[in-house]
């Protein structure tokens, strides 16, 4: 079977675009979509993380597998040129998935 050719993209920015900077993204999983939401995380004391969250995505399964790969991707990358990001182990992912 033949590779269909990559048609010509255009990109284009919508009036209602914007670039914000997210330090926390949380995500929700169901049959049908992914939901992320991302938000930027404010540690108030030792024992105290505010998040405020500001804008949620919703994704098909099959942009967060194209997602997931550009990531992979992307990271392999980074690392290769500044070395390892070390990952804080109390932020492991931890919880029900629903």
């Amino acid at each position: 079977m033949a590779i269909p050719a990559q048609p010509n993209v255009k990109l284009s920015n919508a009036p209602d675009y914007r670039e914000s900077y997210a330090n926390s993204v949380q995500m929700r999983v169901n049959v049908w979509d992914f939901f992320l939401v991302f938000g930027t995380l404010q540690q108030q004391t030792e024992n105290q993380v505010e998040i405020r969250n500001f804008q949620g995505i919703y994704l098909s399964p099959q942009q967060a597998k194209a997602l997931l790969g550009l990531l992979q991707q992307n990271v392999s990358g980074y690392e290769t040129a500044f070395g390892e990001i070390k990952l804080d182990p109390r932020m492991a992912p931890a919880g029900p998935v629903h």
